[in-house]
């Protein structure tokens, strides 16, 4: 069971509604049904959600508005789509305004059950502090806050860079599978996922040529290594 944690069910169909609620309050959780992306945000900024599935095609603000805003002021919440569309372009900016996950209707009750239960769980464990704070050569990078520092100097990452980064630490010197972490971190090995994930690695290395010693090695089809050199 599941409870004392909270849901934010937005979805515009009541009838669908009605039914989510039925069967994700009889496994335990506490529900809270919003129709339109206004009443989504009232809900999650009055009543303490700890996770929040969004219906896409909603009714004066969408899904993916909804997301922004939620994610304006919390990076942690876990936030999982619903869509009746199945376009690639719809899952790339689902992952873009910081999904946790997508699904497609129509979808079986059990798998909801099994993505949400997903989610929850994976952000309560990325939350414990001993699992959050690494150092990698003179970097500091502290998960939680999104924070990677040298030398007195701090950048903040995004959501994505956040947790790429996470993830090569936590793997350090170890080969870290591509098709693996576009799965982990994207839901989704598309073309148009690998070609994201490639932006963000970039990206990182850009950061982490602060320090000389400190890369992020391709291993040529297979996958990436977060690396130190020794002198």
């Amino acid at each position: 069971m599941n409870l004392g944690i909270k849901l934010l069910v937005a979805e515009d169909d009541p009838n669908l509604g009605a039914i989510l609620k039925a069967y994700l309050t009889q496994k335990g959780y506490t529900v809270y049904l919003a129709t339109d992306g206004n009443a989504a945000l009232e809900v999650y900024h009055n009543d303490g959600v700890d996770a929040c599935l969004l219906d896409v095609m909603m009714p004066i603000k969408d899904g993916f508005a909804v997301a922004k805003e939620i994610r304006r002021v919390d990076k942690r919440i876990p936030l999982l789509f619903l869509t009746a569309r199945n376009l690639e372009a719809d899952k790339l900016k689902g992952f873009e305004v910081g999904a946790d996950d997508y699904l497609t209707k129509p979808f079986s009750m059990e798998e909801l059950l099994a993505r949400i239960n997903a989610v929850i769980r994976r952000s309560f464990d990325e939350n414990k502090p001993e699992n959050n704070v690494f150092s990698v050569g003179k970097f500091t990078f502290d998960y939680n806050h999104q924070m990677l520092s040298i030398d007195g100097n701090d950048r903040r990452l995004t959501s994505k860079e956040a947790e790429l980064l996470r993830l090569f630490c936590m793997n350090f010197n170890q080969l870290v599978d591509r098709n693996s972490t576009l799965q982990k971190i994207w839901k989704d090995d598309s073309y148009f996922a690998a070609r994201s994930m490639d932006v963000y690695i970039t990206k990182l290395r850009k950061f982490l040529k602060a320090d000389p010693t400190v890369q992020i090695i391709n291993v040529h089809g297979v996958g990436f290594k977060l690396t130190q050199k020794v002198d």
